[in-house]
């Protein structure tokens, strides 16, 4: 960390956690959540919720969000932040849904099966391959009928939002939703808040943004996170310029390697690597 940083990364866990994961600090994530959605949904009220879940049975794999909240409405939303590519992130998103569909089933009674909405947003610092050539910041993903390319099932919606291709500069900002994501982009290269930036919510998130008002233990936290991300960075990097699928599953290796010397926790490592716990034991 440069000693002139002024405000928080929030692509680390802890200060995406500082900024969205309190009950302090909830007026922020309903308000980042209700420009996700636009007009489709307005959140009122959100009810943090446990982040770890396991499966039916002892044997289950679980998982681990890193924010999971329920609407007035018993809406459920996971919200995670991924920091660099993942080989599976399809796959361990949609994997991730199946939890608070399948906690929606009573045990035991009678059940019509109706369930209520289940949305995951992904904060994504890479893009996917994107074939249409329009270079989208915003990719909204449901059930559709292939045949007429009408919204079969819209219970169901994943929103992975695409950082690296957003590159709006702070006079192209005109929407609340745009401002979002430039705060979410920039905020660690900001010395000061934006004139564009200058509704309420904002100063909250900057002033709570703050390193200088972290305790020495928050800031412990803080620079170990950062570790992390800069070392993440630094592997899958090289990888990707190696551009081989045995550049990718090295760096894989490496990584975890790296993070286990540093006693991360197994369960982060193998969400960030894609490889098994057993794998990551064996290092």
């Amino acid at each position: 960390m440069s000693r002139k940083d002024k405000y928080i990364n929030p692509f680390t866990d802890f200060g995406f956690k500082k900024l969205f994961g309190t009950e302090f600090n909830k007026e922020l994530l309903i308000d980042f959540l209700n420009q996700v959605l636009g007009e489709r949904e307005h959140i009122k009220d959100l009810t943090y919720l446990n982040t770890e879940h396991q499966g039916r049975l002892e044997q289950d794999r679980k998982a681990v969000f890193d924010l999971y909240c329920e609407n007035e409405k018993g809406e459920k939303f996971i919200i995670e932040i991924q920091k660099a590519s993942h080989l599976y992130f399809k796959d361990r998103s949609i994997f991730y849904a199946t939890f608070p569909l399948q906690e929606q089933a009573p045990r035991g009674g009678e059940w019509d099966y109706y369930l209520k909405a289940v949305y995951t947003i992904c904060i994504l610092n890479f893009s996917f391959p994107d074939r249409s050539g329009q270079e989208r910041y915003v990719r909204e993903v449901q059930l559709l009928d292939k045949q007429t390319y009408e919204v079969f099932y819209d219970k169901l919606t994943f929103i992975y939002l695409e950082m690296p291709r957003f590159r709006k500069r702070e006079e192209d900002l005109i929407t609340h939703f745009d401002k979002w994501l430039y705060v979410l982009k920039n905020l660690p290269k900001l010395q000061e808040r934006p004139l564009k930036l200058q509704e309420k919510v904002f100063e909250k998130l900057f002033s709570e943004a703050e390193l200088a008002k972290l305790t020495p233990e928050e800031m412990k936290t803080y620079e170990e996170n950062l570790k992390v991300y800069w070392d993440n960075y630094s592997v899958l990097e090289t990888a990707k310029h190696e551009g081989r699928e045995e550049g990718w599953r090295e760096a894989r290796i490496e990584l975890a390697g790296r993070l286990k010397q540093k006693s991360v926790d197994l369960q982060i490592i193998a969400e960030t690597t894609g490889l098994s716990i057993e794998q990551i034991e064996k290092l």
